[in-house]
């Protein structure tokens, strides 16, 4: 079940309070956690990030006694859709999913029908460190308070990720982008609107194209929808015949997408993490002539969470998983692009001296930008926005 079938269920089943985390006491949890499987929901697109929840699994199974499951999905909505089936077949404990990396509609979706546990994160010793003050996404999920119901755990920004041997001229907006397809055509693609990478490369535009993209913030009803997005169509009508395949065809996710850079099919491509570029250079997924570009106005950022079901059963085996997360060292490792590549959603002035020279000890690469090129970080727009753009496209755009 997609996305938009799970949210049309949801919509009609009306439930009660989310399950409450008690007063719990740390060393009470981690007690309780040693000897439960933790099923942690996750996206399995990516090698290396399946390489790090592994390499999760093992150390939290050393330090704690937990076994770590990673049950592999294409799509989060899968979840999502387990824990409505339970629900409505009245499994309100024992249930199957333990923790889930969530974030946006998926996350709405839970939050507003009760399908999950806590607030937890005020439990977790490590949350002590989040940067909340100026990484406000790790508050706000897609414009939605995540009020202690979801812990942050990496950090994402689009980014467009170019061949420098053969593109010397970088677009700086959605307009440049549009005239580059257009006097080189064939070499610009995105990943299918089906896949949220696909439908962020047009809200990406659509912020820039908008006349007021403060009503972003706010969910997007049929009237404003369809004045909002006008301009959008009109600059996607005139880039579509310029896209790889003349538009025909699109690629079925990120990896996908990379394959066909990496193989001179095409010279730009996007990406919704700042490290892709150094992390395939490293994994030998991409030539070393490839780099980084952001937009001039700034992209599109937002935080990932993991969550845990109002019926888990290893609800203290989650916490411990999400806590672990959290760890300086294990954020460290996963900003490493040499491992995962993810910039971290900590505060590096609350962790110790030792701790911070983990991260100022990392490699650097010429294709890994640093926060400066970055820029500003955009808010996500309202999840309604994502899923109204891609049920749009899906009309305007597939038979």
């Amino acid at each position: 079940m997609r996305l938009f079938g799970v949210l049309l269920l949801l919509a009609g089943m009306g439930f009660g309070a989310a399950a409450q985390a008690q007063d719990l006491k740390w060393n009470e949890v981690v007690a309780k956690a040693r000897g439960q499987t933790v099923n942690w929901n996750a996206w399995a697109g990516d090698e290396k990030t399946n390489a790090f929840i592994a390499w999760v699994g093992e150390e939290v199974g050393r330090r704690y006694g937990i076994k770590v499951n990673h049950v592999k999905l294409k799509d989060t909505a899968e979840s999502v859709a387990r824990v409505v089936a339970e629900r409505a077949a009245g499994r309100n404990s024992d249930g199957t999913v333990d923790l889930i990396w969530i974030n946006g509609p998926n996350f709405l979706a839970m939050k507003q029908q009760s399908l999950l546990f806590g607030p937890f994160t005020h439990v977790l010793p490590n949350f002590a460190y989040v940067d909340t003050a100026r990484k406000r996404s790790n508050l706000i999920d897609f414009t939605i308070p995540v009020d202690g119901f979801e812990s942050p755990w990496r950090m994402a920004q689009i980014v467009f990720v170019y061949d420098s041997k053969r593109v010397q001229q970088m677009p700086g907006s959605a307009v440049e982008l549009l005239a580059w397809a257009k006097k080189n055509p064939g070499r610009l693609t995105h990943p299918s609107v089906r896949n949220f990478l696909g439908a962020t490369f047009l809200k990406q535009a659509l912020y820039e194209l908008a006349p007021d993209p403060s009503v972003l913030q706010t969910p997007a009803t049929d009237e404003k929808f369809a004045a909002v997005t006008t301009p959008l169509w009109a600059w996607y009508e005139q880039l579509l015949p310029a896209l790889w395949r003349q538009g025909r065809q699109f690629p079925e996710n990120g990896p996908a997408q990379r394959q066909l850079l990496n193989d001179a099919e095409i010279d730009l491509m996007i990406s919704f993490n700042p490290a892709e570029a150094a992390v395939s250079i490293d994994a030998g997924l991409l030539p070393d002539s490839v780099r980084t570009l952001v937009f001039a106005k700034g992209t599109i950022g937002n935080t990932s969470f993991v969550a845990i079901p109002y019926n888990a059963a290893s609800k203290e085996g989650a916490m411990v998983v999400a806590d672990f997360l959290l760890e300086p060292a294990t954020q460290a490792r996963a900003q490493d692009f040499r491992q995962m590549g993810n910039f971290t959603v900590l505060d590096l002035s609350k962790v110790s001296p030792e701790a911070r020279k983990r991260f100022d000890d990392l490699p650097k690469s010429p294709a890994l930008p640093t926060n400066a090129e970055l820029g500003t970080t955009l808010l996500e727009p309202h999840p309604s926005w994502m899923t109204r753009i891609a049920a749009e496209w899906e009309k305007r755009y597939t038979k």
